[in-house]
């Protein structure tokens, strides 16, 4: 292969692996969590996340409340950043909210649950409590280091004492559905997966369409590359049109409403429900399938644009948005850059290589996944059939884990917002310890695990 060629696999791989994560996780993944980061900042007072997360909260309030948050949210690391960014911004500690970030990704229920059953319960229950125990190690430790930062952060902002706050009932109502809207889209249950009613679009192009996308982003579920769909095209058209008319809709919408803004939050909501929808390609056309997601999506949408022309307040409405717009436009275009990078890595890692280095639990068995994990990016969930491929390859049950805990965290994508966050000098020091802590919790396990 000449270095044309080469440069030219490695491109296709990039953007094969931007294309699939722009089909298959910034809608019903990202795109509510946005929703719900905006929220988050505008609407909730300040005192409301200082009782439990803020910088002057008691460490025996802070700590356990950002492991209680985290363990509900079944997420991607990607979807927790604007969370993170949204409790940071309205004055949450250093410390929890990285135990919050670090912990909801890899400890969510979801994850453990579906760890135990693919890979076994050792490493489960090794995750949940390693990841319990060091993303509270994590946390203090940070906090403790930038200690003075924090403090004058304090005085700078003139962030109040953690106390009470009056929140009003139509907030923590529509706090809720925006929750819901995240949750109904990211929960992998039968309820909402499995279809109940099925119809049949004739299309005679599907099939062909499929076979061309097949070819030119290649699916290996082994390897968590997912592949483009004749849906996930769809959606990354109607992605690309939210983008222009959010830009004409929200880039002012702090001045007030136009047309654009009811377009924009119009098309918003119609691409959830079609990204509701399963639709697979074949031979007698597209196979569509209704399933519980679907309705929930609806029933959500419906229930959450009723609460903000009758129990919102204009004012109230604008901060949201204008907030949740200022979050995309700061973390979605070093997303997508990470995304791409990581696809280019993924191409260029060999899994041998993988298997050579972490098939004994040594300190550079255990430390090889680690670095593994900053450039090749795998969703939440994803990484647990991976890891069992790993597995299955002959990587070490310590290395396994490390891997495990250091791949929701460590994704380039998620280096790179998060430095936009809190700052290049905290963030290296954070993947530091996220990727010393990883790796020791491989060598521990490991050598109980034989």
């Amino acid at each position: 292969m000449n270095i044309l060629q080469y440069l030219a696999s490695a491109l296709q791989a990039g953007l094969g692996n931007l294309a699939a994560y722009l089909a298959a996780h910034v809608l019903l993944c990202l795109l509510p969590a946005f929703l719900v980061a905006g929220a988050m900042a505008a609407l909730v007072p300040k005192e409301a996340i200082m009782k439990y997360l803020g910088r002057d909260a008691s460490k025996w309030v802070s700590y356990p409340a950002a492991l209680l948050a985290g363990s509900v949210l079944a997420v991607c690391s990607c979807t927790i950043l604007p969370l993170f960014a949204g409790i940071r911004k309205k004055g949450a500690g250093l410390g929890p909210a990285l135990t919050f970030m670090f912990f909801a990704p890899a400890s969510n229920i979801l994850a453990i649950m579906l760890t135990g059953v693919q890979i076994g319960m050792d490493i489960a229950l090794a995750r949940i409590l390693l990841c319990m125990v060091f993303g509270v190690a994590i946390g203090l430790i940070m906090s403790w280091l930038f200690r003075k930062e924090e403090a004058q952060e304090i005085i700078n902002n003139g962030l109040p004492f953690s106390g009470g706050a009056n929140v009003p009932r139509r907030i923590w109502v529509f706090f809720a559905l925006l929750l819901a809207v995240l949750i109904v889209g990211t929960l992998q249950v039968g309820l909402l997966r499995t279809p109940f009613a099925s119809f049949t679009l004739p299309a005679a192009w599907a099939a062909p369409f499929q076979a061309w996308l097949d070819r030119v982003v290649p699916p290996n579920p082994a390897l968590g590359i997912e592949g483009v769909s004749v849906q996930g095209v769809f959606l990354i058209g109607l992605l690309a049109l939210i983008g222009v008319t959010a830009w004409k809709g929200l880039n002012r919408v702090d001045e007030g409403f136009n047309a654009w803004t009811g377009i924009s939050l119009g098309v918003m909501s119609f691409t959830l429900v079609i990204a509701a929808f399963q639709v697979t390609a074949g031979s007698d056309g597209l196979r569509v399938g209704i399933a519980g997601r679907l309705l929930a999506e609806i029933v959500l949408l419906a229930a959450l644009w009723w609460m903000a022309l009758r129990k919102m307040e204009q004012e109230e409405v604008q901060s949201w948005l204008w907030e949740m717009w200022r979050f995309v436009k700061q973390i979605i275009p070093l997303l997508i850059t990470g995304v791409f990078i990581a696809g280019i890595g993924r191409a260029l890692v060999p899994s041998s290589w993988i298997q050579a280095v972490s098939g004994r639990n040594t300190l550079l068995g255990n430390l090889a996944p680690v670095i593994f994990a900053i450039f090749i990016y795998f969703p939440t969930l994803v990484e647990v059939p991976v890891a069992q491929t790993f597995l299955a390859l002959g990587m070490h049950r310590g290395p396994l884990l490390a891997y495990l805990l250091a791949d929701p965290e460590l994704s380039l994508q998620s280096v790179l917002v998060t430095s936009s966050i809190i700052g290049k000098k905290k963030t290296a020091v954070y993947v530091i310890l996220v990727g010393l802590f990883s790796t020791a919790a491989g060598l521990i396990f490991g050598h109980f695990a034989g």
